[in-house]
């Protein structure tokens, strides 16, 4: 096998601190976690965010970034021929703010994956995330919340699911300690769904 098909390449989108990047790095790179046989490699951090703290992440993690202009990303290229020449295969977004344009996704068929802080379609949409998903949660006097991780599509937060956990609220939750909770899902479980999402492209040939 040359080095060049013993890889499996993802570019992560992130617009914020990155600490979902930091664990999916974590557990791809550090502990030399195989997916059909395959190195993952986190290839490429996309962010529309210059000073972004993903930034510092992938400067620390030795991975190259691609800073991105929003007209260039809508309306021009899409980028789509950076993607291309650095061979990225699977795209993730963890944090990323910008809905993703059509042309990116028809590019890559089922190839993105999203998170999402509550269990979709409740609590999806645009201007749905970070602490105002938490607060709309305990507003609504929820029993329960999660996550849910899907594929992305045309729509904010509308893509199929892929994977959801969920948990009971405390009587006395505040959107803080959600924020908590959720938080600690996310790093649990998204890096191993991303690996079990890779995989079944290996069964779906």
């Amino acid at each position: 096998m040359s080095e060049e098909s013993s890889f499996i390449r993802i570019a992560i989108f992130a617009s914020g601190q990155g600490t979902n990047a930091k664990e999916i790095i974590r557990y791809f790179h550090e502990t030399g976690h195989l997916v059909i046989g395959k190195r993952v490699e986190i290839s490429l951090i996309v962010c529309n965010k210059p000073g972004a703290g993903v930034l510092d992440i992938a400067k620390e993690s030795g991975i190259p970034v691609l800073v991105i202009e929003k007209e260039k990303f809508f309306r021009g290229s899409h980028y789509l021929e950076e993607f291309k020449n650095r061979k990225i295969s699977f795209i993730v977004l963890a944090g990323f703010l910008w809905k993703i344009p059509p042309e990116l996704i028809r590019a890559y068929p089922d190839r993105i994956l999203n998170i999402h802080p509550a269990l979709l379609p409740n609590y999806g949409g645009r201007g749905m995330y970070g602490s105002a998903v938490h607060d709309a949660v305990i507003a609504a006097r929820e029993r329960e919340s999660g996550i849910s991780i899907h594929y992305v599509d045309e729509i904010y937060d509308h893509g199929r699911i892929f994977f959801q956990t969920s948990f009971n609220l405390s009587p006395d939750e505040t959107p803080e300690s959600l924020a908590k909770k959720i938080h600690a899902l996310e790093y649990k479980h998204y890096p191993e769904q991303i690996a079990r999402w890779i995989e079944s492209f290996k069964l779906k040939a």
